[in-house]
């Protein structure tokens, strides 16, 4: 009896000249199979008024401003065969007896209250001295002899008063960075 149902089900919804409105059951044309490998070289339109970012894409050879890449984009390197090491990204709050004991302060255990972003990265092999370490503020650069790391940072960070530690028993190092967000003054 289901075996009924199901059939008549199945010739209901299909239609009895073969026509559906279903984009899967569409042919597909050549616009519809494009994507970015089949597009050609296109000219770019120079636009007419004065002082948009497309006249000063047009004076120059350059087809994407600086202020349009991410920070890091430089330190991408395809041909660099250096392994990426381990790392965890740890988010780090401070809080005192009111936030704890007493529940005065308007800190939760989320994310949102972390003033800090700790970073520590497994360099096994490595010495303090072989390390070059470059923070900006939403990226993490790290070379060694053997290891590389090129981290975007989930958050901006201030670059400029960051920490790191290096723990030689471990062989790891801990950066300390803290953390800029558009909305901390909401969750402090």
């Amino acid at each position: 009896m289901d075996l009924v149902n199901l059939q008549a089900l199945t010739e209901l919804l299909s239609t009895a000249d073969g026509n559906s409105d279903s984009e899967d059951d569409k042919p597909q044309t050549a616009v519809a199979k494009m994507g970015p490998a089949s597009i050609a070289s296109v000219k770019p339109s120079v636009s007419s008024t004065a002082g948009t970012t497309g006249d000063v894409k047009s004076k120059s050879k350059d087809i994407w401003l600086d202020e349009e890449l991410n920070d890091g984009a430089e330190h991408d390197d395809i041909y660099d065969s250096r392994p990426q090491p381990e790392y965890e990204i740890i988010y780090k709050q401070s809080v005192n007896s009111e936030d704890i004991y007493l529940q005065m302060g308007n800190k939760t255990p989320s994310t949102a209250s972390c003033e800090d972003m700790v970073i520590k990265i497994k360099l096994p092999g490595t010495m303090a001295k072989e390390m070059d370490l470059d923070v900006k503020q939403k990226f993490l650069d790290l070379r060694t002899n053997k290891f590389k790391l090129g981290l975007h940072l989930p958050h901006s960070v201030d670059h400029k008063n960051g920490r790191a530690q290096w723990d030689a028993d471990k062989q790891t190092l801990t950066v300390t960075l803290r953390m800029n967000r558009e909305y901390d003054f909401a969750n402090f």
